[in-house]
Protein backbone atom coordinates (compact mmCIF):
# COMPACT_ATOMS: atom_id res chain seq x y z
CA UNK A 1 0.00 0.00 0.00
CA UNK A 2 1.58 3.20 -0.90
CA UNK A 3 0.22 5.14 2.16
CA UNK A 4 2.15 2.65 4.73
CA UNK A 5 5.20 3.13 6.31
CA UNK A 6 6.49 0.46 8.01
CA UNK A 7 9.99 0.15 9.50
CA UNK A 8 11.95 -3.63 11.04
CA UNK A 9 13.64 -2.03 14.10
CA UNK A 10 15.76 -4.30 16.12
CA UNK A 11 15.59 -3.41 19.65
CA UNK A 12 19.01 -2.61 21.50
CA UNK A 13 18.58 -5.16 24.13
CA UNK A 14 18.12 -8.23 22.32
CA UNK A 15 22.04 -7.77 21.43
CA UNK A 16 22.36 -9.57 24.54
CA UNK A 17 21.00 -12.69 22.78
CA UNK A 18 23.20 -14.30 20.07
CA UNK A 19 22.27 -13.46 16.31
CA UNK A 20 19.61 -11.33 18.17
CA UNK A 21 18.10 -9.58 14.68
CA UNK A 22 19.44 -12.21 11.89
CA UNK A 23 19.00 -15.47 13.58
CA UNK A 24 16.07 -17.24 15.44
CA UNK A 25 16.66 -18.35 19.36
CA UNK A 26 16.03 -21.49 20.47
CA UNK A 27 15.34 -19.83 24.34
CA UNK A 28 15.51 -21.20 28.17
CA UNK A 29 12.69 -23.65 28.74
CA UNK A 30 11.42 -24.04 31.97
CA UNK A 31 8.54 -26.54 32.42
CA UNK A 32 5.68 -26.01 34.89
CA UNK A 33 2.89 -27.56 33.44
CA UNK A 34 0.67 -29.80 35.90
CA UNK A 35 0.11 -33.27 34.54
CA UNK A 36 -0.76 -35.24 37.63
CA UNK A 37 -4.46 -33.85 37.73
CA UNK A 38 -5.14 -34.36 33.86
CA UNK A 39 -7.72 -37.15 33.23
CA UNK A 40 -7.47 -38.96 30.18
CA UNK A 41 -10.83 -38.82 28.09
CA UNK A 42 -12.98 -36.90 26.01
CA UNK A 43 -14.06 -33.67 27.89
CA UNK A 44 -16.66 -33.25 29.79
CA UNK A 45 -19.88 -32.32 27.33
CA UNK A 46 -21.95 -28.84 27.07
CA UNK A 47 -23.69 -27.40 24.76
CA UNK A 48 -23.33 -24.88 22.52
CA UNK A 49 -26.30 -21.83 23.08
CA UNK A 50 -25.76 -20.54 19.56
CA UNK A 51 -24.13 -20.90 16.45
CA UNK A 52 -23.56 -18.30 13.91
CA UNK A 53 -24.24 -18.76 9.98
CA UNK A 54 -21.95 -20.96 7.80
CA UNK A 55 -18.42 -19.34 5.83
CA UNK A 56 -19.86 -18.65 2.55
CA UNK A 57 -17.09 -21.07 1.10
CA UNK A 58 -19.20 -24.44 0.69
CA UNK A 59 -17.98 -27.52 0.64
CA UNK A 60 -14.06 -26.61 1.87
CA UNK A 61 -11.88 -26.10 4.95
CA UNK A 62 -12.76 -22.31 5.42
CA UNK A 63 -14.06 -20.87 8.84
CA UNK A 64 -10.88 -20.48 11.29
CA UNK A 65 -10.79 -18.05 13.81
CA UNK A 66 -13.09 -16.33 16.13
CA UNK A 67 -12.78 -12.77 18.20
CA UNK A 68 -15.33 -11.67 20.46
CA UNK A 69 -15.65 -7.19 21.17
CA UNK A 70 -18.68 -6.14 23.41
CA UNK A 71 -19.28 -2.01 23.65
CA UNK A 72 -18.27 -1.67 27.31
CA UNK A 73 -20.69 0.87 28.05
CA UNK A 74 -23.75 -1.64 26.81
CA UNK A 75 -23.36 -5.29 27.03
CA UNK A 76 -26.21 -5.86 24.62
CA UNK A 77 -23.74 -4.37 21.23
CA UNK A 78 -21.85 -7.20 20.28
CA UNK A 79 -19.62 -8.28 17.44
CA UNK A 80 -18.23 -11.25 16.90
CA UNK A 81 -15.80 -11.80 13.89
CA UNK A 82 -14.28 -14.91 12.21
CA UNK A 83 -12.53 -15.53 9.30
CA UNK A 84 -12.85 -17.61 6.10
CA UNK A 85 -9.54 -18.28 5.14
CA UNK A 86 -11.16 -18.78 1.18
CA UNK A 87 -12.54 -15.89 1.17
CA UNK A 88 -12.46 -13.11 3.86
CA UNK A 89 -13.35 -12.11 6.88
CA UNK A 90 -17.36 -12.14 8.75
CA UNK A 91 -18.69 -9.90 11.39
CA UNK A 92 -21.92 -11.16 13.27
CA UNK A 93 -24.26 -10.50 15.60
CA UNK A 94 -24.89 -12.09 18.68
CA UNK A 95 -27.76 -14.17 16.93
CA UNK A 96 -25.15 -15.29 14.72
CA UNK A 97 -26.91 -13.47 11.47
CA UNK A 98 -24.03 -11.65 9.30
CA UNK A 99 -23.35 -8.37 10.00
CA UNK A 100 -20.91 -7.58 7.50
CA UNK A 101 -18.80 -10.02 5.04
CA UNK A 102 -15.48 -8.33 4.64
CA UNK A 103 -14.20 -9.88 1.14
CA UNK A 104 -10.75 -10.78 0.01
CA UNK A 105 -7.58 -11.82 1.31
CA UNK A 106 -7.42 -15.49 2.99
CA UNK A 107 -7.39 -14.53 6.57
CA UNK A 108 -6.06 -17.18 9.29
CA UNK A 109 -6.32 -16.08 12.52
CA UNK A 110 -8.11 -12.74 13.97
CA UNK A 111 -8.02 -10.73 17.54
CA UNK A 112 -8.62 -7.33 18.16
CA UNK A 113 -8.44 -4.61 20.75
CA UNK A 114 -10.39 -1.63 21.51
CA UNK A 115 -9.41 1.76 22.23
CA UNK A 116 -7.32 2.43 19.33
CA UNK A 117 -6.80 5.83 17.90
CA UNK A 118 -6.92 6.90 14.88
CA UNK A 119 -7.75 10.68 13.91
CA UNK A 120 -8.62 11.18 17.21
CA UNK A 121 -11.06 9.14 16.94
CA UNK A 122 -11.51 5.73 19.70
CA UNK A 123 -11.40 2.67 16.75
CA UNK A 124 -11.35 -1.14 17.64
CA UNK A 125 -8.55 -2.24 15.85
CA UNK A 126 -8.80 -5.65 13.90
CA UNK A 127 -5.96 -7.86 12.49
CA UNK A 128 -5.44 -10.57 10.82
CA UNK A 129 -3.12 -13.23 9.35
CA UNK A 130 -3.19 -13.40 5.54
CA UNK A 131 -1.03 -15.38 3.42
CA UNK A 132 -2.85 -14.50 -0.32
CA UNK A 133 0.04 -12.53 -2.30
CA UNK A 134 -1.67 -9.06 -2.38
CA UNK A 135 -2.06 -9.38 1.57
CA UNK A 136 0.97 -11.56 2.89
CA UNK A 137 1.56 -10.61 6.18
CA UNK A 138 -1.10 -8.88 8.73
CA UNK A 139 -4.10 -7.20 7.56
CA UNK A 140 -5.14 -4.46 9.61
CA UNK A 141 -9.23 -3.37 9.62
CA UNK A 142 -10.93 -0.80 11.91
CA UNK A 143 -14.66 -1.18 13.44
CA UNK A 144 -16.45 1.87 13.95
CA UNK A 145 -17.36 1.43 18.00
CA UNK A 146 -20.74 3.80 16.66
CA UNK A 147 -22.02 1.74 13.57
CA UNK A 148 -20.30 -1.39 14.39
CA UNK A 149 -19.14 -1.13 10.81
CA UNK A 150 -15.22 -2.82 9.56
CA UNK A 151 -13.32 -1.11 7.05
CA UNK A 152 -10.18 -2.50 5.56
CA UNK A 153 -7.26 -0.32 6.42
CA UNK A 154 -3.80 -1.27 5.80
CA UNK A 155 -1.15 -3.99 5.72
CA UNK A 156 2.25 -4.79 7.49
CA UNK A 157 3.95 -7.06 5.46
CA UNK A 158 6.36 -9.94 7.56
CA UNK A 159 9.38 -11.95 6.37
CA UNK A 160 7.45 -15.26 7.34
CA UNK A 161 7.27 -18.14 5.03
CA UNK A 162 3.73 -18.43 5.67
CA UNK A 163 1.22 -16.23 7.91
CA UNK A 164 -0.49 -18.55 10.17
CA UNK A 165 -1.34 -17.67 13.87
CA UNK A 166 -2.33 -14.05 15.35
CA UNK A 167 -2.98 -12.24 18.33
CA UNK A 168 -3.44 -8.66 19.44
CA UNK A 169 -2.90 -7.21 22.71
CA UNK A 170 -1.49 -3.75 25.03
CA UNK A 171 2.22 -3.71 26.31
CA UNK A 172 1.64 -0.53 28.67
CA UNK A 173 0.45 2.30 25.73
CA UNK A 174 1.29 0.37 22.80
CA UNK A 175 -1.07 -2.04 20.49
CA UNK A 176 1.03 -5.52 19.80
CA UNK A 177 0.15 -7.48 17.45
CA UNK A 178 1.95 -11.27 17.39
CA UNK A 179 2.22 -13.29 14.09
CA UNK A 180 3.90 -16.46 13.61
CA UNK A 181 4.31 -18.80 10.87
CA UNK A 182 4.12 -22.23 9.66
CA UNK A 183 8.20 -22.60 10.08
CA UNK A 184 7.39 -21.64 13.98
CA UNK A 185 8.85 -18.36 13.45
CA UNK A 186 7.18 -15.90 15.75
CA UNK A 187 7.27 -12.14 14.67
CA UNK A 188 6.16 -9.30 17.74
CA UNK A 189 4.59 -6.04 15.98
CA UNK A 190 3.92 -2.56 17.63
CA UNK A 191 1.11 -1.17 15.47
CA UNK A 192 -0.08 2.80 15.88
CA UNK A 193 -1.55 4.94 13.65
CA UNK A 194 0.31 8.18 11.88
CA UNK A 195 -0.36 11.82 12.01
CA UNK A 196 -1.78 11.20 8.59
CA UNK A 197 -4.28 8.36 9.99
CA UNK A 198 -1.92 5.68 8.14
CA UNK A 199 -0.90 2.52 9.88
CA UNK A 200 2.70 2.48 10.91
CA UNK A 201 4.64 -0.73 12.65
CA UNK A 202 7.69 -1.42 14.35
CA UNK A 203 8.98 -4.81 14.67
CA UNK A 204 10.14 -5.12 18.65
CA UNK A 205 11.21 -9.17 18.57
CA UNK A 206 11.43 -12.35 16.73
CA UNK A 207 12.21 -15.56 17.64
CA UNK A 208 11.53 -19.30 16.50
CA UNK A 209 9.45 -21.53 18.72
CA UNK A 210 10.41 -24.61 16.99
CA UNK A 211 8.12 -26.22 14.65
CA UNK A 212 4.80 -25.11 13.30
CA UNK A 213 2.60 -22.97 15.59
CA UNK A 214 -0.76 -21.02 15.29
CA UNK A 215 -2.87 -20.42 18.16
CA UNK A 216 -1.80 -17.57 20.40
CA UNK A 217 -2.91 -15.28 23.29
CA UNK A 218 -1.50 -11.77 24.99
CA UNK A 219 -2.42 -11.21 28.29
CA UNK A 220 -2.31 -7.50 28.23
CA UNK A 221 -2.00 -7.13 32.88
CA UNK A 222 1.06 -9.30 32.78
CA UNK A 223 2.49 -8.64 29.75
CA UNK A 224 2.73 -12.61 28.82
CA UNK A 225 2.17 -14.10 25.42
CA UNK A 226 1.20 -17.81 25.07
CA UNK A 227 1.73 -19.63 22.08
CA UNK A 228 0.42 -23.01 21.20
CA UNK A 229 3.10 -25.57 19.11
CA UNK A 230 0.90 -27.71 17.10
CA UNK A 231 2.54 -31.40 18.16
CA UNK A 232 4.05 -30.28 21.33
CA UNK A 233 1.83 -28.03 23.50
CA UNK A 234 1.46 -24.54 24.77
CA UNK A 235 4.65 -22.48 26.07
CA UNK A 236 4.51 -18.55 27.72
CA UNK A 237 7.07 -15.98 26.46
CA UNK A 238 7.78 -12.19 27.87
CA UNK A 239 6.62 -9.44 25.79
CA UNK A 240 9.87 -7.80 27.45
CA UNK A 241 12.15 -7.55 24.19
CA UNK A 242 15.40 -8.14 27.00
CA UNK A 243 13.98 -11.56 27.72
CA UNK A 244 14.66 -12.83 24.30
CA UNK A 245 12.79 -15.99 23.87
CA UNK A 246 12.59 -17.95 27.07
CA UNK A 247 9.81 -19.61 27.83
CA UNK A 248 8.01 -21.52 30.59
CA UNK A 249 6.12 -24.75 29.26
CA UNK A 250 2.53 -24.85 30.26
CA UNK A 251 1.59 -28.33 28.68
CA UNK A 252 2.62 -30.74 26.61
CA UNK A 253 1.74 -32.61 23.96
CA UNK A 254 0.51 -35.29 23.14
CA UNK A 255 -0.91 -36.00 26.73
CA UNK A 256 -3.83 -36.41 28.23
CA UNK A 257 -4.90 -33.06 28.04
CA UNK A 258 -3.95 -32.10 24.61
CA UNK A 259 -4.33 -34.53 21.50
CA UNK A 260 -2.30 -32.76 18.50
CA UNK A 261 -3.01 -30.45 16.72
CA UNK A 262 -2.99 -27.94 19.34
CA UNK A 263 -5.02 -25.50 18.13
CA UNK A 264 -6.60 -22.20 18.98
CA UNK A 265 -5.97 -20.32 23.03
CA UNK A 266 -8.20 -18.11 24.40
CA UNK A 267 -7.94 -16.28 27.53
CA UNK A 268 -10.79 -14.98 29.99
CA UNK A 269 -10.07 -12.56 33.15
CA UNK A 270 -12.97 -12.31 35.92
CA UNK A 271 -12.85 -11.34 39.70
CA UNK A 272 -9.31 -11.88 39.66
CA UNK A 273 -9.38 -15.42 37.83
CA UNK A 274 -7.55 -15.76 34.83
CA UNK A 275 -8.51 -18.87 32.37
CA UNK A 276 -6.70 -20.32 29.47
CA UNK A 277 -8.28 -21.99 27.00
CA UNK A 278 -6.75 -24.43 24.20
CA UNK A 279 -7.89 -26.77 21.36
CA UNK A 280 -7.31 -30.16 21.08
CA UNK A 281 -8.17 -30.62 18.07
CA UNK A 282 -7.29 -34.32 17.65
CA UNK A 283 -9.98 -35.24 19.98
CA UNK A 284 -12.21 -32.45 19.66
CA UNK A 285 -11.99 -30.89 23.06
CA UNK A 286 -10.56 -28.46 25.04
CA UNK A 287 -8.44 -27.93 27.75
CA UNK A 288 -8.74 -25.27 30.50
CA UNK A 289 -6.31 -23.80 32.78
CA UNK A 290 -5.93 -20.81 35.60
CA UNK A 291 -2.81 -19.25 35.33
CA UNK A 292 -3.42 -15.57 37.32
CA UNK A 293 -0.85 -17.83 39.65
CA UNK A 294 1.04 -21.38 39.11
CA UNK A 295 -0.28 -22.44 36.05
CA UNK A 296 -3.06 -25.61 36.71
CA UNK A 297 -4.69 -27.50 34.54
CA UNK A 298 -8.67 -28.05 35.90
CA UNK A 299 -10.17 -29.83 33.18
CA UNK A 300 -11.45 -30.57 29.50
CA UNK A 301 -14.89 -29.96 27.87
CA UNK A 302 -16.51 -30.88 24.65
CA UNK A 303 -19.41 -29.35 22.88
CA UNK A 304 -21.72 -31.40 22.14
CA UNK A 305 -24.93 -32.54 20.24
CA UNK A 306 -28.22 -30.73 21.50
CA UNK A 307 -31.18 -28.17 21.33
CA UNK A 308 -30.99 -28.12 17.97
CA UNK A 309 -27.12 -27.34 17.35
CA UNK A 310 -24.90 -30.09 16.06
CA UNK A 311 -21.25 -31.14 18.18
CA UNK A 312 -18.23 -29.03 17.42
CA UNK A 313 -15.93 -31.51 15.92
CA UNK A 314 -12.28 -31.02 14.49
CA UNK A 315 -12.10 -27.65 16.44
CA UNK A 316 -9.83 -25.09 15.43
CA UNK A 317 -10.33 -21.15 16.47
CA UNK A 318 -11.20 -20.23 19.75
CA UNK A 319 -12.24 -17.19 21.57
CA UNK A 320 -13.52 -15.85 24.82
CA UNK A 321 -14.68 -13.29 26.89
CA UNK A 322 -15.67 -12.46 30.52
CA UNK A 323 -19.59 -10.75 30.93
CA UNK A 324 -21.59 -9.51 30.54
CA UNK A 325 -21.96 -10.03 26.85
CA UNK A 326 -25.46 -9.68 25.95
CA UNK A 327 -27.56 -12.99 27.52
CA UNK A 328 -24.10 -14.09 28.82
CA UNK A 329 -24.00 -12.54 32.03
CA UNK A 330 -20.35 -14.72 33.22
CA UNK A 331 -18.85 -14.67 29.96
CA UNK A 332 -18.93 -16.22 26.42
CA UNK A 333 -16.68 -18.59 24.57
CA UNK A 334 -16.89 -18.88 20.68
CA UNK A 335 -15.35 -21.59 19.25
CA UNK A 336 -15.02 -22.68 15.37
CA UNK A 337 -16.49 -26.41 13.90
CA UNK A 338 -14.73 -27.48 11.78
CA UNK A 339 -18.43 -29.62 10.25
CA UNK A 340 -21.56 -27.78 10.98
CA UNK A 341 -24.45 -30.51 10.26
CA UNK A 342 -27.10 -29.31 8.23
CA UNK A 343 -30.27 -31.23 7.57
CA UNK A 344 -30.68 -33.12 4.11
CA UNK A 345 -26.85 -31.41 3.04
CA UNK A 346 -24.28 -33.34 1.86
CA UNK A 347 -21.54 -30.35 1.94
CA UNK A 348 -19.12 -29.79 5.00
CA UNK A 349 -19.88 -26.16 5.86
CA UNK A 350 -17.86 -24.79 8.66
CA UNK A 351 -19.55 -22.21 11.61
CA UNK A 352 -18.87 -20.97 14.88
CA UNK A 353 -20.79 -21.85 18.14
CA UNK A 354 -21.36 -19.95 21.01
CA UNK A 355 -21.11 -21.49 24.46
CA UNK A 356 -21.98 -19.83 27.61
CA UNK A 357 -18.80 -19.85 30.20
CA UNK A 358 -21.72 -20.45 32.93
CA UNK A 359 -22.36 -23.84 31.60
CA UNK A 360 -18.32 -24.78 31.44
CA UNK A 361 -18.03 -23.42 34.67
CA UNK A 362 -20.64 -25.69 36.20
CA UNK A 363 -19.61 -29.07 33.74
CA UNK A 364 -15.85 -28.66 35.13
CA UNK A 365 -17.06 -27.31 38.90
CA UNK A 366 -14.68 -24.62 38.38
Amino acid sequence: MSNFRFSLACVSALALFAGACATPLTGEETDVSDAGEMTVGAGTPVLAAAETVAVGTANADAADDPAIWVDPRDPSRVVIFGTDKKAGLYSYRLDGTVLQNLAGGNPNNVDLRDGFMVGGRSQVLVAASDRSPDRFGITLFLMDPTTLQTRYWGLVPVDLEEPYGLCVGKRGDQFIVMINGTDGQVRQVAVSAGADGAPAAVEQKRYAVGSQTEGCVIDDETGYVYIGEEARGVWRYSLDPAQGSRRISIAQAPSAALVPDVEGLAMLKQNGETWLFASSQGDSAFAVWRVDGQPTYRGRFSVVSGGGIDAVTGTDGIAALAGPVGPYSQGLIVVQDDVDEIPGSTGERQNFKLVDWAAIRAALGL
